[in-house]
């Protein structure tokens, strides 16, 4: 299996259904290789000991754009962001840069249970699969 590198960010309410789904697949998720905000990945680390997982800055620390520069730099695969749609952020603008980042670099991104169960259930998962890299050139190339 080629080890995947998975970002894991929940929001506050949302921690408790990420660390479920961590547990409810951990078969499928062991071997792989993971990072997360520091809140979410403490509890991670301690619901999951067998887990490979370094705990970044928190998300309003920081964390979210320690993420998005991994992301940029190529240094991630799959970003699982358990988001919670009924309360506001104070860090929403951080949250949608991040989104933004995995949009714009083509790694897929699970915000929900359903989706995550998706991606991991896929046989790309588990295969040698990378996504189609961008190609910038244009974008760096423009005349202003």
């Amino acid at each position: 299996m080629d080890r995947k590198r998975i970002a894991l960010v929940a929001h506050d309410a949302r921690k408790p259904d990420l660390i479920g789904w961590l547990g409810a697949n951990i078969h499928a998720l062991e071997g792989n290789v993971f990072w997360s905000t520091g809140t979410t990945g403490r509890l991670v680390r301690e619901a999951h000991p067998q887990l490979d997982i370094t705990s970044l800055k928190s998300g309003p620390l920081g964390g979210d754009q320690q993420i998005g520069a991994m992301i940029a730099e190529g240094r991630i695969d799959l970003l699982v962001f358990f988001v919670d749609p009924m309360t506001a952020q104070p860090h929403d603008v951080d949250v949608k840069a991040l989104t933004r980042l995995a949009t714009l670099y083509n790694i897929p991104m699970a915000c929900n249970e359903a989706t995550a169960d998706m991606v991991i259930s896929s046989p790309l998962f588990t295969s040698g699969y990378r996504p189609r890299a961008v190609d910038f050139a244009a974008h760096d190339s423009r005349r202003l």
